[in-house]
């Protein structure tokens, strides 16, 4: 059996499945905090926080599960993408700490509520525009040489970095939006539902943009999108896109309150399929191949024992938190 398991191909997967999980979870509650400031003052505020109060610390386990995965499986490229990251990563974790703080220090400290609503709000702003900058950084190309990180200090910051960067926001904005549409109610429904619609059609604006300039960024991208007989499967992600874009504006329209986010996921999953269509078989993109990356098929093996009895304990208690708080969020919690 061991002959025909490509150990490689199996971590790619679980750090890809890690690294979407973390984007769907913790994506709607960054989103949430983007969107802060156009919520009134007091009952709409305080129904957003208590939708993601009960979650919103454990969806950064995956985070944490993806990083660690990517240095143990994949050593190289660890070794090549933060180095050349340094400042977004930096960034990202401090917006996620600050963040953090905040959510907690505008309940004990009422006297200080706006600061720590303003903290909570630019801390998600920044988290989400430098994991958007560094995709857009890592799809544009690592300078690389002698296996290792040889460009500079800025190399990551370019017009499409940005443009992915302002996607990330967008799409997360759309996620925090459609989950106050489930969780929410009364004048804090209505005004999520505003906010969907509206995000759904910058979403697909945006999506549409860096669908289109990602081709150009190098001739090996635009044949895995465009050469045939390639072009025969990847022209279902775009068509799948449309399919999910009319259900979610459907089901806004006809009132529904679950279907929208799951429409929203549909359309970030087929945009993380895109991405993988793009990059396969890099994990840093025209310069290592996951092959290329990978930690000896000992500890592959090793950690991949830890992974199926983690990964599922994770998924359990996930699934739980959500399951006992799966009604809607009061303005004085889950009823």
């Amino acid at each position: 059996m061991t002959e025909y398991l490509d150990l490689t191909i199996v971590w790619a997967m679980i750090i890809g499945f890690a690294v979407f999980a973390y984007v769907v979870m913790d994506g709607f509650d960054l989103g949430i905090g983007i969107l802060f400031p156009t919520f009134a003052v007091g009952d709409e505020r305080d129904q957003a926080m208590n939708s993601i109060a009960p979650v919103w610390d454990g969806n950064e386990t995956w985070l944490v599960l993806g990083g660690g995965a990517l240095f143990a499986a994949f050593p190289l490229a660890y070794a090549i993408i933060l180095p050349a990251t340094y400042p977004l990563v930096i960034a990202m974790l401090l917006g996620l700490v600050f963040r953090g703080v905040a959510f907690e220090f505008r309940w004990r400290h009422p006297r200080h509520r706006a600061f720590w609503d303003a903290a909570f709000s630019l801390g998600s702003l920044v988290a989400a525009f430098s994991q958007g900058i560094m995709l857009g950084a890592i799809l544009q190309g690592v300078h690389v040489e002698n296996q290792a990180y040889a460009g500079g200090w800025l190399d990551w910051l370019s017009p499409f970095s940005l443009l992915t960067g302002v996607a990330l926001v967008i799409g997360y904005a759309l996620l925090g939006a459609s989950w106050l549409v489930w969780k929410t109610e009364s004048t804090s429904l209505a005004n999520a539902r505003k906010l969907a619609f509206w995000l759904g059609i910058a979403t697909l604006v945006s999506l549409a943009a860096v669908s289109i300039a990602t081709p150009f960024l190098t001739y090996d991208y635009w044949r895995r999108w465009f050469a045939m007989p390639g072009v025969l499967l990847t022209a279902q992600v775009p068509l799948l896109v449309m399919i999910s874009a009319a259900l979610f504006f459907w089901s806004l329209r006809r009132g529904m309150e679950r279907v929208p986010f799951v429409m929203a996921l549909a359309i970030f999953l087929l945009g993380f399929a895109g991405l993988g269509i793009s990059i396969y078989p890099y994990i840093v993109p025209r310069s290592v191949t996951i092959w290329d990356a990978a930690a000896p098929p000992q500890s592959q093996w090793f950690m991949l024992v830890g992974a199926m009895i983690i990964i599922p304990i994770i998924l359990i208690y996930t699934a739980w938190a959500y399951w006992v708080f799966r009604g809607k969020a009061g303005v004085h919690g889950y009823h």
